[in-house]
């Protein structure tokens, strides 16, 4: 050993160990870790208390599994995901499954409890967690929407709630005109009214008579159109009729009577 090595110059440094950390578990890996587990349970032929809690617990897992960024990087809560589907289930799984089932069934190991109800506490309390963090998960993206939908209220909405402001200054299209429109999508022309409708009993197409007012507004007239029950019979060279006679010719009015007669 030379001076320098004994003063710790040009001594050789030993390289640093290198620390191998897994990867991520992606979604695929998980998804095949809740198949393998429930696989796991059925070839075990689990009790049905025990498969309806696992079903339970997986279905949440994998309704959360596609929704884990939003839990945010390094999140306690996505950890625990990704660790009920690889870790936790298949652990209380194969360690029910690793006991005699007589004994595991029926000989109390805890506080009274056999291993069957210990392992079904442990799958209700995974599936409550998972219950919270799938909430959790799920109330991210309802309160962004609930901040978005503020926004369009205090931009566009009206205190009468629903439709949107469009502002005094904007510009309305205007509207069609409205009507029926022909085959070929054209607008067809406004069909003629009466101004209005017939009296009870008679229709416009049995004539326009009815139109005649009941009352004159400048006169206080009340003009009648005489419909005779019979037709007229047709005057004789030799008959005349007089201005003041009571008989007229039909559908004619009479003179008004009042005073302007």
């Amino acid at each position: 050993m030379g001076i320098g090595e004994w003063f710790g110059f040009g001594k050789k440094k030993e390289p640093e160990p290198i620390i191998e950390v897994p990867a991520a578990p992606t979604s695929e890996s998980l998804a095949a870790a809740l198949d393998s587990v429930e696989a796991m349970a059925r070839d075990g032929k689990v009790p049905p208390m025990v498969m309806a809690r696992l079903k339970r617990v997986t279905n949440v897992v994998r309704q959360t599994i596609p929704r884990l960024d939003n839990l945010g990087a390094g999140s306690a809560s996505a950890y625990n995901v990704m660790a009920t589907a690889t870790d936790y289930l298949p652990g209380a799984i194969g360690g029910y499954l690793r006991l005699p089932r007589d004994w595991a069934d029926t000989r109390p190991v805890d506080r009274g409890k056999t291993s069957l109800l210990i392992l079904i506490d442990q799958l209700d309390l995974l599936g409550g967690t998972m219950d919270k963090v799938y909430d959790a998960v799920n109330r991210a993206d309802a309160e962004a929407l609930v901040v978005h939908g503020r926004f369009l209220q205090e931009k566009f909405g009206t205190a009468a709630g629903g439709e949107l402001g469009l502002g005094a200054d904007a510009q309305v299209p205007p509207q069609p005109p409205s009507g029926s429109y022909d085959a070929g999508g054209r607008l067809a022309p406004p069909t003629a009214t009466p101004a209005w409708p017939a009296p009870d009993g008679q229709s416009a197409a049995t004539g326009t008579d009815w139109l005649a007012p009941e009352k004159d507004p400048d006169t206080g007239d009340v003009p009648k159109v005489i419909h005779p029950a019979t037709p007229a019979a047709p005057l004789r060279p030799d008959s005349t009729t007089h201005a003041g006679s009571a008989t007229a010719e039909p559908g004619r009015l009479t003179p008004p009577t009042g005073r302007d007669a």
